[in-house]
């Protein structure tokens, strides 16, 4: 993915035309510390439209040392840098991981279909 290149922070890439995405990055806008940085996918010129849609598809993180998280593993990881991060920890347990990446993979999958009007409901993976 031909995104900036590694930094000293985390970058949470999130869909800002999207109603309740833009509510939580308010929200975590206020709580975070320095070490994220949260960036809306529409500001990104240089992506093809390929690109676009994958990083509309689902939230992104790039991660300090260039590797990424996706889904509700970036928003946990995200979460990790706020006093309020312990709170979506269990959404990672093992016992439930799997059902919950489903859940948000299909809500995801949703609400990028309503949103760009596309007609495919399957699950893309970055």
């Amino acid at each position: 993915m031909p995104l900036p290149q590694p930094t000293n922070r985390a970058q949470l890439y999130y869909d800002g035309r999207c109603p309740l995405c833009a509510r939580e990055m308010a929200f975590l806008r206020k709580f975070k510390h320095a070490g994220l940085t949260l960036v809306d996918t529409h500001q990104l010129l240089q992506l093809t439209d390929e690109e676009q849609e994958q990083m509309l598809r689902n939230l992104h993180l790039q991660m300090p040392d260039g590797s990424w998280r996706f889904g509700v593993e970036a928003n946990v990881i995200a979460w990790s840098f706020t006093p309020m991060g312990f709170l979506w920890k269990p959404l990672r347990w093992k016992i439930w991981a799997a059902v919950v990446d489903k859940i948000y993979q299909r809500w995801a999958d949703r609400r990028y279909c309503r949103s760009y009007a596309c007609t495919v409901t399957q699950g893309v993976k970055s």
